[in-house]
């Protein structure tokens, strides 16, 4: 079995390929990074260490690379494979959309064929957006056999994979959980055979369980730790009072996942609590400026703040928390992140106000704009980040 896989991240090396390589495909890599690319098709393997008390390492076999410019090369290895993924961030889903639609129309032209493409990114449907990015690339002549052969089932996919500094490029270190969540009823053909991972009739309430508990309480943990002078995702939850407020902040998103899709209560909170526990691994050091970078996309409407809190306030649930730490990702100015001076810089020549809206999406006479709004106003009365009150 032939997988291709486009990003050779952290996450494209510490979860999608190590588990497809453990399923038996062999994995094509495809890469901007030349280094990459060179040490994958010289070596054929990489390590993977788990970040645990044992620290066991993995050697993932069976792997190689391709440069995202090998345009015709790259073409060959999607007509021929048996399973596409990327892992590239979904901000750079429409960069590789051109790459896919070649592969896919000489695999139409060649033998027509099912294959499943599935986008394994930190976003609500991103096999539904790469389609679509995709689909605009292929030729009219094929587009309705592309319809026909070609699915791109969207997915979840769970794993804490931080930076982390070897003596080896390749090497990567990860946390021992995972969860890679499949809505089987798109794919098609047979599933995919694929290790660990759990196929679903319906996915919805998967993705907002991920989305509203992991991802809203790992960017909660770093706006709020940030304002408070915190480096590491790890300090701040070993801070009690920061910890406490995360657990506030996913009881919210709880409360509204529980009555919106019936969630067990007791099970909803086991999930939580292991949440908790993975932000607090102490075997991996998670980076505030990691976890927090972009807030533009972490603050927008579709995003892990504040649609639960806009969806909760509908269902009349409580938002305190979230619109704090809403309030919080307003204040995270970390100089090397662009998306982070943007926001600075609107606040400096707009206002709080208008950067609310404008990022947010969140109307200004909506009472949770009033909310963040009042939040900000009494960080920025603060003189020290350290000495906020939260």
């Amino acid at each position: 079995m032939k997988a291709v896989h486009f990003g050779a991240g952290n996450i494209g090396r510490g979860f999608v390929g190590l588990l497809l390589s453990q399923s038996g495909y062999e994995v094509c890599f495809i890469t901007r990074n030349q280094e990459k690319v060179n040490l994958l098709r010289q070596l054929k393997q990489y390590t993977v260490t788990l970040a645990n008390e044992l620290s066991q390492t993995i050697t993932v076999n069976n792997v190689t690379a391709l440069s995202v410019h090998q345009h015709e090369a790259v073409a060959e290895v999607i007509a021929t494979a048996d399973l596409v993924t990327t892992a590239v961030g979904a901000g750079n889903l429409e960069a590789i959309a051109a790459s896919i639609a070649r592969g896919i129309e000489r695999r139409l032209s060649k033998n027509p064929r099912p294959l499943n493409i599935m986008a394994c990114e930190n976003a609500i449907d991103g096999s539904t957006k790469l389609k679509e990015y995709v689909f605009s690339h292929i030729s009219p002549e094929l587009y309705d056999d592309a319809k026909r052969y070609i699915a791109f089932p969207n997915v979840v996919v769970d794993r804490i994979v931080p930076a982390f500094t070897d003596s080896h490029p390749l090497a990567i270190r990860t946390e021992p959980f995972f969860e890679w969540v499949i809505d089987g009823s798109a794919v098609l053909g047979e599933l995919p055979p694929i290790t660990g991972v759990q196929y679903v009739e319906s996915l919805d309430p998967f993705v907002e369980r991920k989305l509203f508990t992991l991802n809203t309480g790992h960017c909660s943990a770093a706006y709020l730790g940030y304002a408070a002078g915190y480096q590491t995702i790890q300090q701040v939850m070993g801070n009690p009072l920061l910890r406490e407020k995360i657990r506030l902040v996913l009881q919210e998103t709880g409360n509204l996942l529980i009555q919106k899709h019936g969630f067990n209560r007791n099970d909803h909170k086991r999930y939580v609590q292991k949440i908790m526990q993975r932000f607090a691994n102490p075997f991996i050091v998670d980076k505030i400026e990691r976890v927090g970078r972009s807030p533009i996309r972490k603050l927008s409407p579709d995003e892990r703040l504040v649609r639960p809190a806009m969806e909760a306030h509908g269902h009349n649930l409580a938002t305190s928390h979230l619109t704090k730490v809403m309030a919080a990702g307003l204040m995270f100015d970390h100089a090397d992140d662009a998306q982070a001076t943007t926001i600075q810089t609107m606040i400096q020549e707009k206002g709080a106000d208008a950067t609310i809206t404008k990022y947010t999406g969140i109307p200004r006479k909506h009472p949770l704009h009033e909310k963040v709004l009042r939040s900000y106003q009494q960080f920025t009365r603060t003189v020290s980040h350290a000495a906020i009150s939260l």
